[in-house]
Protein backbone atom coordinates (compact mmCIF):
# COMPACT_ATOMS: atom_id res chain seq x y z
CA UNK A 1 0.00 0.00 0.00
CA UNK A 2 2.99 2.77 1.02
CA UNK A 3 4.35 1.67 -2.27
CA UNK A 4 1.66 2.39 -4.48
CA UNK A 5 1.29 5.99 -2.42
CA UNK A 6 4.43 6.70 -3.33
CA UNK A 7 4.43 5.62 -6.80
CA UNK A 8 1.61 8.10 -7.42
CA UNK A 9 3.02 10.59 -5.39
CA UNK A 10 6.04 10.67 -7.68
CA UNK A 11 3.81 10.44 -10.74
CA UNK A 12 2.44 13.13 -9.47
CA UNK A 13 5.34 15.24 -9.16
CA UNK A 14 6.50 14.19 -12.53
CA UNK A 15 2.92 15.21 -13.91
CA UNK A 16 3.74 18.76 -12.09
CA UNK A 17 7.39 19.04 -13.00
CA UNK A 18 6.48 18.43 -16.87
CA UNK A 19 3.57 20.82 -16.64
CA UNK A 20 6.19 23.55 -15.07
CA UNK A 21 8.77 23.05 -18.14
CA UNK A 22 6.01 23.38 -20.63
CA UNK A 23 4.77 26.36 -18.82
CA UNK A 24 8.09 28.03 -18.80
CA UNK A 25 9.05 27.20 -22.58
CA UNK A 26 5.74 27.63 -24.01
CA UNK A 27 5.75 31.65 -22.04
CA UNK A 28 9.26 32.16 -22.64
CA UNK A 29 8.71 31.54 -26.65
CA UNK A 30 5.30 32.80 -27.37
CA UNK A 31 7.26 36.07 -25.62
CA UNK A 32 9.89 36.06 -28.03
CA UNK A 33 7.14 35.17 -30.85
CA UNK A 34 5.22 38.05 -29.62
CA UNK A 35 7.63 40.26 -29.66
CA UNK A 36 9.63 39.12 -32.45
CA UNK A 37 7.08 37.74 -35.16
CA UNK A 38 3.55 39.56 -34.41
CA UNK A 39 2.97 42.79 -34.23
CA UNK A 40 1.30 44.32 -30.77
CA UNK A 41 -0.51 47.53 -32.62
CA UNK A 42 -0.13 49.14 -36.01
CA UNK A 43 2.20 51.47 -34.99
CA UNK A 44 6.01 51.44 -34.86
CA UNK A 45 9.38 53.73 -34.33
CA UNK A 46 11.05 55.06 -37.11
CA UNK A 47 13.35 58.07 -38.41
CA UNK A 48 11.21 60.25 -40.65
CA UNK A 49 11.18 63.22 -43.17
CA UNK A 50 8.58 65.78 -43.94
CA UNK A 51 10.25 68.16 -46.27
CA UNK A 52 13.78 68.10 -47.78
CA UNK A 53 16.51 69.68 -46.45
CA UNK A 54 19.93 68.75 -44.27
CA UNK A 55 19.44 65.53 -42.09
CA UNK A 56 20.59 66.70 -38.84
CA UNK A 57 17.84 69.43 -39.98
CA UNK A 58 14.95 67.56 -41.43
CA UNK A 59 15.27 64.14 -40.12
CA UNK A 60 12.99 63.45 -36.67
CA UNK A 61 12.63 60.47 -34.96
CA UNK A 62 9.08 59.28 -34.83
CA UNK A 63 7.43 56.14 -32.00
CA UNK A 64 3.86 56.33 -32.91
CA UNK A 65 4.95 56.03 -36.99
CA UNK A 66 2.36 53.59 -38.83
CA UNK A 67 3.67 50.09 -39.76
CA UNK A 68 3.54 49.98 -43.72
CA UNK A 69 0.67 47.40 -45.16
CA UNK A 70 1.99 45.10 -47.84
CA UNK A 71 0.78 43.98 -51.30
CA UNK A 72 0.30 40.41 -52.53
CA UNK A 73 3.42 40.03 -53.81
CA UNK A 74 5.35 41.77 -50.59
CA UNK A 75 6.79 40.37 -47.32
CA UNK A 76 6.82 42.83 -44.33
CA UNK A 77 10.08 42.11 -42.81
CA UNK A 78 10.95 43.02 -38.78
CA UNK A 79 13.81 45.00 -39.43
CA UNK A 80 17.31 43.81 -37.29
CA UNK A 81 19.94 46.10 -39.42
CA UNK A 82 19.87 48.88 -42.08
CA UNK A 83 22.61 50.29 -44.34
CA UNK A 84 23.52 54.04 -45.17
CA UNK A 85 24.21 54.83 -48.53
CA UNK A 86 24.92 58.44 -50.34
CA UNK A 87 21.51 58.31 -52.19
CA UNK A 88 19.94 58.34 -49.12
CA UNK A 89 20.91 62.04 -47.95
CA UNK A 90 21.29 62.94 -51.64
CA UNK A 91 17.55 62.01 -51.83
CA UNK A 92 17.27 63.93 -48.55
CA UNK A 93 18.53 67.01 -49.93
CA UNK A 94 15.76 66.79 -52.75
CA UNK A 95 18.39 65.81 -56.00
CA UNK A 96 15.60 63.92 -56.99
CA UNK A 97 12.58 65.91 -56.04
CA UNK A 98 11.12 65.72 -59.39
CA UNK A 99 10.71 62.09 -59.65
CA UNK A 100 10.41 60.87 -56.21
CA UNK A 101 7.65 59.82 -54.59
CA UNK A 102 5.53 62.18 -52.14
CA UNK A 103 6.85 63.17 -48.78
CA UNK A 104 7.08 62.27 -46.07
CA UNK A 105 9.70 59.64 -46.33
CA UNK A 106 11.43 56.83 -43.92
CA UNK A 107 14.81 56.67 -45.49
CA UNK A 108 17.00 53.74 -46.27
CA UNK A 109 17.25 51.12 -49.07
CA UNK A 110 19.58 48.39 -47.56
CA UNK A 111 18.01 46.17 -45.22
CA UNK A 112 18.96 42.82 -42.82
CA UNK A 113 16.22 41.25 -41.20
CA UNK A 114 12.91 38.40 -40.14
CA UNK A 115 9.75 37.98 -42.38
CA UNK A 116 7.16 38.19 -40.41
CA UNK A 117 4.22 38.35 -42.84
CA UNK A 118 3.86 37.22 -46.53
CA UNK A 119 1.09 38.24 -48.96
CA UNK A 120 -1.31 35.91 -50.87
CA UNK A 121 1.59 35.73 -53.74
CA UNK A 122 4.71 35.01 -52.50
CA UNK A 123 6.25 31.50 -52.78
CA UNK A 124 9.41 31.43 -51.67
CA UNK A 125 9.73 32.83 -48.39
CA UNK A 126 7.71 31.93 -45.45
CA UNK A 127 7.78 33.60 -41.48
CA UNK A 128 10.79 33.42 -39.49
CA UNK A 129 12.91 33.53 -43.07
CA UNK A 130 16.24 35.62 -42.17
CA UNK A 131 16.27 37.68 -45.37
CA UNK A 132 18.93 40.83 -46.73
CA UNK A 133 18.21 43.05 -49.60
CA UNK A 134 17.86 46.58 -51.26
CA UNK A 135 13.69 47.08 -50.55
CA UNK A 136 14.12 49.88 -54.17
CA UNK A 137 14.25 48.10 -57.57
CA UNK A 138 15.87 51.49 -58.68
CA UNK A 139 17.49 54.02 -57.04
CA UNK A 140 15.98 57.23 -57.84
CA UNK A 141 12.43 57.01 -59.31
CA UNK A 142 9.32 56.86 -56.93
CA UNK A 143 11.50 54.99 -54.39
CA UNK A 144 9.03 53.91 -51.33
CA UNK A 145 7.95 56.47 -49.04
CA UNK A 146 8.60 53.90 -46.03
CA UNK A 147 12.15 52.87 -46.50
CA UNK A 148 14.76 50.52 -43.74
CA UNK A 149 15.10 53.42 -40.75
CA UNK A 150 12.32 51.65 -39.26
CA UNK A 151 11.17 49.14 -37.16
CA UNK A 152 9.17 47.54 -40.28
CA UNK A 153 8.96 47.28 -43.65
CA UNK A 154 7.60 46.32 -46.69
CA UNK A 155 9.74 44.74 -49.74
CA UNK A 156 8.40 42.82 -52.57
CA UNK A 157 9.83 39.40 -52.61
CA UNK A 158 11.83 39.22 -55.72
CA UNK A 159 14.44 41.80 -53.96
CA UNK A 160 15.26 40.03 -50.90
CA UNK A 161 17.15 36.71 -50.55
CA UNK A 162 18.15 34.47 -47.52
CA UNK A 163 20.54 35.79 -45.45
CA UNK A 164 24.02 34.08 -45.45
CA UNK A 165 24.13 32.40 -42.33
CA UNK A 166 27.74 33.13 -41.54
CA UNK A 167 27.00 36.45 -41.78
CA UNK A 168 26.05 39.04 -38.91
CA UNK A 169 22.37 41.20 -39.37
CA UNK A 170 24.56 44.26 -39.60
CA UNK A 171 27.19 42.87 -42.07
CA UNK A 172 24.25 41.47 -44.64
CA UNK A 173 22.55 45.07 -44.23
CA UNK A 174 25.86 46.25 -45.72
CA UNK A 175 25.70 44.82 -48.73
CA UNK A 176 22.66 44.79 -51.47
CA UNK A 177 22.68 48.40 -52.88
CA UNK A 178 26.75 48.49 -53.19
CA UNK A 179 27.17 44.36 -54.24
CA UNK A 180 24.63 44.71 -56.62
CA UNK A 181 26.05 47.84 -58.31
CA UNK A 182 29.67 46.40 -57.91
CA UNK A 183 28.36 43.17 -59.71
CA UNK A 184 26.49 44.42 -62.56
CA UNK A 185 29.34 47.03 -63.38
CA UNK A 186 31.17 44.03 -64.23
CA UNK A 187 28.42 42.05 -65.99
CA UNK A 188 27.63 45.05 -68.34
CA UNK A 189 31.00 45.42 -69.20
CA UNK A 190 31.15 42.05 -70.03
CA UNK A 191 34.48 41.47 -67.84
CA UNK A 192 36.09 37.93 -68.54
CA UNK A 193 39.12 36.31 -66.78
CA UNK A 194 42.14 37.50 -67.68
CA UNK A 195 41.26 41.59 -67.79
CA UNK A 196 42.58 44.37 -65.63
CA UNK A 197 40.77 46.82 -64.14
CA UNK A 198 41.02 50.12 -62.00
CA UNK A 199 38.43 50.71 -59.49
CA UNK A 200 37.81 54.43 -57.95
CA UNK A 201 37.86 55.03 -54.24
CA UNK A 202 38.43 51.32 -53.17
CA UNK A 203 37.65 51.33 -49.64
CA UNK A 204 34.54 52.74 -50.36
CA UNK A 205 31.34 50.71 -49.79
CA UNK A 206 30.85 49.82 -53.66
CA UNK A 207 34.77 50.14 -54.52
CA UNK A 208 35.82 47.69 -50.97
CA UNK A 209 33.43 44.96 -53.21
CA UNK A 210 34.05 45.69 -56.38
CA UNK A 211 38.24 44.93 -55.42
CA UNK A 212 37.09 41.94 -53.98
CA UNK A 213 34.39 40.41 -56.95
CA UNK A 214 37.08 41.18 -59.40
CA UNK A 215 39.44 39.17 -58.12
CA UNK A 216 37.19 36.19 -56.97
CA UNK A 217 34.44 36.44 -59.07
CA UNK A 218 35.71 37.49 -62.47
CA UNK A 219 39.25 36.30 -62.24
CA UNK A 220 40.89 39.82 -62.66
CA UNK A 221 44.44 39.37 -63.71
CA UNK A 222 45.40 42.83 -62.20
CA UNK A 223 43.13 45.45 -59.94
CA UNK A 224 44.36 48.76 -59.24
CA UNK A 225 42.44 51.17 -57.14
CA UNK A 226 42.81 55.01 -55.81
CA UNK A 227 43.00 55.42 -51.67
CA UNK A 228 44.38 58.28 -49.46
CA UNK A 229 47.37 57.24 -47.67
CA UNK A 230 45.92 55.92 -44.65
CA UNK A 231 43.55 53.23 -46.98
CA UNK A 232 46.61 51.50 -48.73
CA UNK A 233 46.85 48.62 -46.70
CA UNK A 234 42.83 48.08 -46.20
CA UNK A 235 42.85 48.56 -50.41
CA UNK A 236 45.65 45.18 -50.94
CA UNK A 237 44.01 43.19 -47.55
CA UNK A 238 40.94 42.85 -50.11
CA UNK A 239 42.66 42.00 -53.25
CA UNK A 240 44.10 45.24 -54.78
CA UNK A 241 47.46 44.90 -56.52
CA UNK A 242 48.13 48.70 -56.79
CA UNK A 243 46.87 51.22 -54.67
CA UNK A 244 46.89 54.81 -56.23
CA UNK A 245 47.21 57.21 -53.45
CA UNK A 246 45.32 59.86 -54.86
CA UNK A 247 46.76 62.47 -53.04
CA UNK A 248 50.11 62.27 -53.94
CA UNK A 249 49.36 61.22 -57.97
CA UNK A 250 46.99 61.40 -61.05
CA UNK A 251 45.76 58.19 -61.51
CA UNK A 252 44.85 59.30 -65.21
CA UNK A 253 48.86 60.53 -65.68
CA UNK A 254 50.44 57.32 -65.09
CA UNK A 255 51.59 55.46 -67.82
CA UNK A 256 49.85 51.73 -67.07
CA UNK A 257 46.58 51.20 -68.53
CA UNK A 258 43.51 49.32 -68.16
CA UNK A 259 41.00 46.85 -69.69
CA UNK A 260 38.39 48.47 -67.16
CA UNK A 261 38.84 52.09 -66.39
CA UNK A 262 37.99 56.11 -65.99
CA UNK A 263 40.44 57.91 -68.54
CA UNK A 264 43.64 55.38 -67.86
CA UNK A 265 42.29 53.05 -69.98
CA UNK A 266 43.65 50.37 -72.82
CA UNK A 267 42.79 50.57 -76.64
CA UNK A 268 39.15 48.84 -76.92
CA UNK A 269 38.85 49.01 -72.97
CA UNK A 270 35.47 49.77 -71.17
CA UNK A 271 34.37 52.20 -69.05
CA UNK A 272 31.36 52.05 -66.45
CA UNK A 273 30.50 54.58 -64.12
CA UNK A 274 27.46 55.14 -61.23
CA UNK A 275 27.94 58.76 -61.70
CA UNK A 276 28.97 61.63 -64.11
CA UNK A 277 29.54 61.64 -67.48
CA UNK A 278 31.76 59.66 -69.79
CA UNK A 279 32.17 59.29 -73.55
CA UNK A 280 32.35 56.02 -75.23
CA UNK A 281 32.90 53.61 -75.23
CA UNK A 282 32.04 54.43 -71.66
CA UNK A 283 28.48 54.65 -70.25
CA UNK A 284 27.14 55.31 -66.77
CA UNK A 285 24.67 53.08 -65.15
CA UNK A 286 21.79 52.81 -62.27
CA UNK A 287 21.68 49.44 -60.17
CA UNK A 288 18.40 47.57 -60.70
CA UNK A 289 18.21 45.85 -57.65
CA UNK A 290 17.15 41.95 -57.68
CA UNK A 291 17.55 39.12 -54.87
CA UNK A 292 19.18 36.96 -57.95
CA UNK A 293 22.35 38.68 -57.61
CA UNK A 294 22.38 38.37 -54.11
CA UNK A 295 21.66 34.96 -54.71
CA UNK A 296 24.39 34.30 -57.26
CA UNK A 297 26.95 35.85 -54.80
CA UNK A 298 25.75 33.89 -51.55
CA UNK A 299 27.98 31.53 -52.28
CA UNK A 300 31.40 33.41 -52.27
CA UNK A 301 30.11 35.37 -49.18
CA UNK A 302 29.09 31.90 -47.15
CA UNK A 303 33.06 31.01 -47.64
CA UNK A 304 34.50 33.99 -46.96
CA UNK A 305 35.79 35.30 -50.17
CA UNK A 306 33.90 38.12 -50.72
CA UNK A 307 33.27 39.87 -47.00
CA UNK A 308 31.36 42.97 -45.32
CA UNK A 309 33.22 46.13 -44.91
CA UNK A 310 31.87 48.02 -41.81
CA UNK A 311 32.82 51.67 -41.21
CA UNK A 312 34.96 51.19 -37.88
CA UNK A 313 32.45 53.69 -35.96
CA UNK A 314 29.82 51.18 -36.73
CA UNK A 315 27.01 50.19 -36.14
CA UNK A 316 25.45 53.25 -35.15
CA UNK A 317 22.57 52.67 -32.13
CA UNK A 318 19.21 53.53 -34.08
CA UNK A 319 18.91 56.25 -31.54
CA UNK A 320 22.13 57.87 -33.02
CA UNK A 321 21.02 57.59 -36.96
CA UNK A 322 21.10 61.46 -37.14
CA UNK A 323 24.95 60.81 -36.24
CA UNK A 324 25.48 57.94 -38.89
CA UNK A 325 24.30 60.30 -41.81
CA UNK A 326 26.67 63.38 -40.72
CA UNK A 327 29.54 60.78 -40.54
CA UNK A 328 28.57 59.51 -43.85
CA UNK A 329 28.11 62.98 -45.07
CA UNK A 330 31.67 63.84 -44.58
CA UNK A 331 33.05 61.46 -47.52
CA UNK A 332 35.34 59.58 -45.27
CA UNK A 333 33.36 56.80 -44.16
CA UNK A 334 35.43 53.64 -44.74
CA UNK A 335 32.95 50.43 -46.04
CA UNK A 336 29.26 50.94 -45.31
CA UNK A 337 27.93 53.28 -42.15
CA UNK A 338 25.48 50.65 -40.58
CA UNK A 339 22.36 51.50 -37.68
CA UNK A 340 22.24 47.98 -35.63
CA UNK A 341 20.02 47.04 -33.46
CA UNK A 342 16.70 48.84 -34.98
CA UNK A 343 14.23 50.60 -31.72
Amino acid sequence: MEKTKLLAILSCLFVLLLALLFNQFYFHNFTEISSTYTLSSNKMKAWVYSEYGVSGEVLKYESEYSVPEINDNQVLVKVEAAALNPVDYKRMLGFFKGIDSALPHIPGYDVAGVVVKVGSQVKKLKVGDEVYGNVNETPLQNCKRSGTLAEFTAVEEHLVAIKPKNLSFAEAASLPLALSTAYQGFELTEFTPGKSVLILGGAGGVGSLAIQLAKHVFGASKIATTCSTGKIELVTSLGADVAIDYTKEQFEELPEKYDMAVKAIKENGKVVTIWGEVTAPGFSFLVTSKASDLEKLNPYLESGKVKALLDPKSPFPFSKTVEAFAHLETGRAIGKVVIHPIA
